[in-house]
Protein backbone atom coordinates (compact mmCIF):
# COMPACT_ATOMS: atom_id res chain seq x y z
CA UNK A 1 0.00 0.00 0.00
CA UNK A 2 1.51 3.36 -1.01
CA UNK A 3 1.47 6.52 1.12
CA UNK A 4 -1.61 7.96 -0.56
CA UNK A 5 -3.62 4.81 0.00
CA UNK A 6 -2.52 4.57 3.63
CA UNK A 7 -3.61 8.16 4.25
CA UNK A 8 -7.03 7.74 2.62
CA UNK A 9 -7.67 4.50 4.51
CA UNK A 10 -6.62 6.07 7.82
CA UNK A 11 -8.83 9.11 7.27
CA UNK A 12 -11.82 6.90 6.52
CA UNK A 13 -11.16 4.87 9.67
CA UNK A 14 -10.88 8.06 11.73
CA UNK A 15 -14.25 9.32 10.53
CA UNK A 16 -15.74 6.00 11.58
CA UNK A 17 -14.50 6.42 15.17
CA UNK A 18 -17.52 8.41 16.43
CA UNK A 19 -20.43 6.11 17.19
CA UNK A 20 -22.71 6.13 14.15
CA UNK A 21 -25.84 5.81 16.27
CA UNK A 22 -24.84 8.75 18.46
CA UNK A 23 -23.56 11.19 15.84
CA UNK A 24 -26.21 13.40 14.22
CA UNK A 25 -26.45 12.24 10.57
CA UNK A 26 -26.05 15.69 9.02
CA UNK A 27 -22.97 16.38 11.12
CA UNK A 28 -21.43 13.09 10.03
CA UNK A 29 -22.15 13.92 6.39
CA UNK A 30 -20.72 17.43 6.74
CA UNK A 31 -17.50 16.11 8.28
CA UNK A 32 -17.13 13.53 5.52
CA UNK A 33 -17.78 16.24 2.90
CA UNK A 34 -14.95 18.30 4.41
CA UNK A 35 -12.42 15.46 4.13
CA UNK A 36 -13.40 13.56 0.98
CA UNK A 37 -12.49 13.74 -1.79
CA UNK A 38 -9.24 15.31 -0.69
CA UNK A 39 -6.65 17.49 -2.30
CA UNK A 40 -3.01 16.55 -2.70
CA UNK A 41 -2.70 15.57 1.01
CA UNK A 42 0.67 17.33 1.04
CA UNK A 43 0.96 17.66 4.82
CA UNK A 44 0.28 14.02 5.76
CA UNK A 45 2.53 12.89 2.91
CA UNK A 46 5.30 15.03 4.40
CA UNK A 47 4.78 13.40 7.81
CA UNK A 48 5.06 9.90 6.38
CA UNK A 49 7.99 10.84 4.13
CA UNK A 50 9.87 12.32 7.10
CA UNK A 51 9.23 9.23 9.24
CA UNK A 52 10.41 7.03 6.37
CA UNK A 53 13.54 9.15 5.87
CA UNK A 54 14.25 8.70 9.58
CA UNK A 55 14.04 4.92 9.20
CA UNK A 56 10.45 4.23 10.30
CA UNK A 57 8.32 3.92 7.13
CA UNK A 58 5.67 1.76 8.86
CA UNK A 59 5.28 3.71 12.10
CA UNK A 60 1.69 3.58 13.37
CA UNK A 61 2.26 6.76 15.36
CA UNK A 62 3.49 8.56 12.24
CA UNK A 63 0.35 7.48 10.38
CA UNK A 64 -1.82 8.71 13.26
CA UNK A 65 0.04 12.03 13.22
CA UNK A 66 -0.41 12.31 9.44
CA UNK A 67 -4.13 11.58 9.80
CA UNK A 68 -4.58 14.13 12.57
CA UNK A 69 -2.70 16.80 10.62
CA UNK A 70 -4.95 16.31 7.59
CA UNK A 71 -8.10 16.40 9.75
CA UNK A 72 -6.91 19.67 11.27
CA UNK A 73 -6.07 21.07 7.85
CA UNK A 74 -9.55 20.15 6.57
CA UNK A 75 -11.12 21.77 9.64
CA UNK A 76 -9.20 24.97 8.94
CA UNK A 77 -10.51 25.00 5.36
CA UNK A 78 -14.10 24.60 6.56
CA UNK A 79 -13.76 27.59 8.87
CA UNK A 80 -11.73 29.62 6.35
CA UNK A 81 -14.51 29.28 3.76
CA UNK A 82 -17.29 30.48 6.08
CA UNK A 83 -18.99 33.85 5.48
CA UNK A 84 -17.22 35.46 8.45
CA UNK A 85 -13.90 34.91 6.66
CA UNK A 86 -13.66 34.24 2.90
CA UNK A 87 -17.32 33.44 2.19
CA UNK A 88 -16.15 30.94 -0.44
CA UNK A 89 -18.83 28.86 -2.12
CA UNK A 90 -16.35 26.37 -3.61
CA UNK A 91 -13.64 24.17 -2.17
CA UNK A 92 -11.76 21.48 -4.09
CA UNK A 93 -14.03 22.06 -7.05
CA UNK A 94 -17.37 21.49 -5.30
CA UNK A 95 -19.59 23.31 -2.78
CA UNK A 96 -17.82 24.27 0.42
CA UNK A 97 -19.24 22.79 3.62
CA UNK A 98 -21.24 25.86 4.62
CA UNK A 99 -22.61 26.19 1.08
CA UNK A 100 -23.77 22.58 1.16
CA UNK A 101 -24.89 22.20 4.78
CA UNK A 102 -25.30 25.72 6.19
CA UNK A 103 -23.18 27.80 8.53
CA UNK A 104 -24.17 26.09 11.77
CA UNK A 105 -23.22 22.61 10.59
CA UNK A 106 -20.03 23.93 8.97
CA UNK A 107 -18.93 25.43 12.27
CA UNK A 108 -19.69 22.18 14.11
CA UNK A 109 -18.08 20.02 11.43
CA UNK A 110 -14.85 21.98 11.73
CA UNK A 111 -14.98 21.68 15.52
CA UNK A 112 -15.70 17.96 15.24
CA UNK A 113 -12.69 17.38 12.99
CA UNK A 114 -10.42 19.22 15.42
CA UNK A 115 -11.52 17.08 18.36
CA UNK A 116 -11.33 13.92 16.26
CA UNK A 117 -7.74 14.73 15.23
CA UNK A 118 -6.57 14.72 18.83
CA UNK A 119 -8.52 11.55 19.57
CA UNK A 120 -6.63 9.82 16.75
CA UNK A 121 -3.27 10.84 18.24
CA UNK A 122 -4.34 9.91 21.77
CA UNK A 123 -5.36 6.41 20.70
CA UNK A 124 -2.04 5.83 18.92
CA UNK A 125 -0.01 7.30 21.78
CA UNK A 126 -1.69 4.94 24.26
CA UNK A 127 -0.46 1.83 22.45
CA UNK A 128 2.34 -0.16 24.11
CA UNK A 129 5.88 0.83 23.30
CA UNK A 130 5.28 4.47 22.40
CA UNK A 131 6.89 5.88 25.53
CA UNK A 132 7.24 9.65 25.32
CA UNK A 133 6.89 9.77 21.54
CA UNK A 134 3.11 10.09 21.65
CA UNK A 135 3.20 13.04 24.03
CA UNK A 136 5.89 14.70 21.94
CA UNK A 137 3.88 14.30 18.73
CA UNK A 138 0.77 15.64 20.46
CA UNK A 139 2.61 18.76 21.64
CA UNK A 140 4.14 19.39 18.21
CA UNK A 141 0.79 19.23 16.44
CA UNK A 142 -1.02 21.30 19.07
CA UNK A 143 1.58 24.05 18.67
CA UNK A 144 1.25 23.92 14.87
CA UNK A 145 -2.48 24.73 15.07
CA UNK A 146 -2.44 27.02 18.12
CA UNK A 147 -3.01 30.74 18.70
CA UNK A 148 0.65 31.64 19.10
CA UNK A 149 2.39 30.65 15.86
CA UNK A 150 -0.10 28.13 14.46
CA UNK A 151 -2.93 28.22 11.96
CA UNK A 152 -5.34 29.80 14.44
CA UNK A 153 -2.92 32.71 14.68
CA UNK A 154 -2.64 32.80 10.89
CA UNK A 155 -6.41 33.09 10.53
CA UNK A 156 -6.52 35.76 13.22
CA UNK A 157 -3.90 37.88 11.46
CA UNK A 158 -6.46 38.37 8.69
CA UNK A 159 -8.49 40.38 11.20
CA UNK A 160 -5.63 42.83 11.86
CA UNK A 161 -5.26 46.16 10.07
CA UNK A 162 -1.69 45.43 9.00
CA UNK A 163 0.43 42.29 8.86
CA UNK A 164 3.79 41.25 7.47
CA UNK A 165 3.11 38.80 4.62
CA UNK A 166 5.99 36.49 5.50
CA UNK A 167 4.87 36.35 9.14
CA UNK A 168 1.30 35.68 8.06
CA UNK A 169 2.42 32.86 5.73
CA UNK A 170 4.55 31.26 8.45
CA UNK A 171 1.56 31.07 10.80
CA UNK A 172 -1.28 30.27 8.43
CA UNK A 173 0.55 27.78 6.21
CA UNK A 174 4.12 27.19 7.29
CA UNK A 175 3.30 26.18 10.86
CA UNK A 176 1.33 23.09 9.90
CA UNK A 177 3.95 22.02 7.35
CA UNK A 178 6.65 22.47 9.99
CA UNK A 179 4.55 20.48 12.44
CA UNK A 180 4.02 17.75 9.85
CA UNK A 181 7.75 17.31 9.32
CA UNK A 182 8.60 17.53 13.02
CA UNK A 183 5.82 15.11 14.00
CA UNK A 184 7.03 12.55 11.47
CA UNK A 185 10.54 12.77 12.88
CA UNK A 186 9.34 12.54 16.48
CA UNK A 187 7.16 9.54 15.68
CA UNK A 188 10.23 7.83 14.23
CA UNK A 189 12.31 8.58 17.31
CA UNK A 190 14.42 11.29 15.64
CA UNK A 191 15.09 14.84 16.84
CA UNK A 192 12.06 16.85 15.59
CA UNK A 193 13.59 20.33 15.77
CA UNK A 194 16.09 19.46 13.04
CA UNK A 195 13.17 18.96 10.62
CA UNK A 196 11.19 22.13 11.26
CA UNK A 197 13.09 24.32 8.78
CA UNK A 198 12.23 21.92 5.95
CA UNK A 199 8.53 22.14 6.78
CA UNK A 200 8.55 25.90 7.23
CA UNK A 201 10.11 26.49 3.83
CA UNK A 202 7.80 24.04 2.12
CA UNK A 203 4.81 25.72 3.75
CA UNK A 204 5.82 29.15 2.56
CA UNK A 205 6.47 27.77 -0.93
CA UNK A 206 2.99 26.23 -0.98
CA UNK A 207 1.40 29.51 0.11
CA UNK A 208 3.20 31.46 -2.60
CA UNK A 209 2.04 28.92 -5.20
CA UNK A 210 -1.49 29.37 -3.87
CA UNK A 211 -1.12 33.17 -4.06
CA UNK A 212 0.04 32.87 -7.68
CA UNK A 213 -2.96 30.70 -8.56
CA UNK A 214 -5.35 33.11 -6.81
CA UNK A 215 -3.88 36.23 -8.42
CA UNK A 216 -3.71 34.70 -11.90
CA UNK A 217 -7.24 33.30 -11.91
CA UNK A 218 -6.17 29.65 -11.61
CA UNK A 219 -9.33 28.38 -9.92
CA UNK A 220 -8.83 25.03 -11.62
CA UNK A 221 -5.60 24.67 -9.63
CA UNK A 222 -6.96 25.68 -6.23
CA UNK A 223 -10.50 24.31 -6.62
CA UNK A 224 -11.87 27.51 -5.08
CA UNK A 225 -12.80 30.96 -6.39
CA UNK A 226 -9.86 32.94 -7.78
CA UNK A 227 -9.19 36.59 -6.95
CA UNK A 228 -10.29 36.18 -3.33
CA UNK A 229 -7.20 37.80 -1.83
CA UNK A 230 -7.62 41.02 -3.80
CA UNK A 231 -11.38 41.11 -3.20
CA UNK A 232 -11.00 40.66 0.56
CA UNK A 233 -7.79 42.65 1.01
CA UNK A 234 -5.84 39.59 2.13
CA UNK A 235 -2.01 39.47 2.12
CA UNK A 236 -0.73 38.03 -1.17
CA UNK A 237 2.83 37.47 -2.34
CA UNK A 238 2.00 38.48 -5.94
CA UNK A 239 0.69 41.86 -4.81
CA UNK A 240 3.86 42.38 -2.77
CA UNK A 241 6.50 40.90 -5.10
CA UNK A 242 4.87 40.78 -8.55
CA UNK A 243 4.49 37.59 -10.57
CA UNK A 244 8.19 37.29 -11.42
CA UNK A 245 9.21 38.01 -7.85
CA UNK A 246 6.74 35.49 -6.43
CA UNK A 247 7.88 32.85 -8.90
CA UNK A 248 11.53 33.47 -7.99
CA UNK A 249 10.65 33.24 -4.32
CA UNK A 250 8.84 29.94 -4.87
CA UNK A 251 11.86 28.53 -6.66
CA UNK A 252 14.26 29.78 -3.96
CA UNK A 253 12.11 28.29 -1.19
CA UNK A 254 12.02 24.93 -2.94
CA UNK A 255 15.81 24.86 -3.06
CA UNK A 256 16.01 26.06 0.53
CA UNK A 257 13.67 23.28 1.65
CA UNK A 258 15.86 20.69 -0.05
CA UNK A 259 18.98 22.19 1.53
CA UNK A 260 17.27 21.98 4.94
CA UNK A 261 16.78 18.20 4.80
CA UNK A 262 18.92 16.79 7.63
CA UNK A 263 21.40 14.05 6.85
CA UNK A 264 19.46 10.78 6.84
CA UNK A 265 19.20 7.51 4.96
CA UNK A 266 16.18 8.66 2.96
CA UNK A 267 17.42 12.10 1.93
CA UNK A 268 17.53 11.40 -1.80
CA UNK A 269 13.97 10.04 -1.91
CA UNK A 270 12.69 12.99 0.10
CA UNK A 271 14.37 15.45 -2.26
CA UNK A 272 12.61 13.79 -5.21
CA UNK A 273 9.26 14.11 -3.45
CA UNK A 274 9.82 17.82 -2.74
CA UNK A 275 10.80 18.62 -6.32
CA UNK A 276 7.85 16.66 -7.64
CA UNK A 277 5.36 18.43 -5.40
CA UNK A 278 6.83 21.84 -6.23
CA UNK A 279 6.34 21.12 -9.91
CA UNK A 280 2.72 20.11 -9.32
CA UNK A 281 1.99 23.31 -7.38
CA UNK A 282 3.29 25.67 -10.06
CA UNK A 283 0.61 27.17 -12.33
CA UNK A 284 1.19 25.29 -15.59
CA UNK A 285 1.52 28.23 -17.99
CA UNK A 286 4.26 29.94 -15.96
CA UNK A 287 6.91 27.24 -16.43
CA UNK A 288 10.04 27.10 -14.31
CA UNK A 289 12.78 24.76 -15.52
CA UNK A 290 14.38 24.37 -12.09
CA UNK A 291 11.08 23.03 -10.75
CA UNK A 292 10.45 20.76 -13.71
CA UNK A 293 13.75 18.90 -14.08
CA UNK A 294 12.84 16.02 -11.76
CA UNK A 295 10.22 13.33 -12.05
CA UNK A 296 7.14 13.53 -9.87
CA UNK A 297 7.54 11.16 -6.94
Amino acid sequence: MNAGQRIEQALAAALDLPEAAATPPLLRRAMHHAVFPGGARLRPRLTLATAAACGRPDSDLALAAATAIELLHCASLVHDDMPCFDNAALRRGRPSVHAQFGEALALLAGDGLIVLAFEVIARAAARPGQGQRGAQVLAIIAQAVGPGEGIVAGQAWECEAAVDVAHYHRAKTGALFAGAAAAGAAAAGAEPQRWRALGERLGEAYQIADDLADALGEARVTGKPAGQDAALGRPNAVRELGVAGALARLQALTEAAIAAIPDCAGREELEAIIRGQARRLLPAHLGAPALQDSQVA
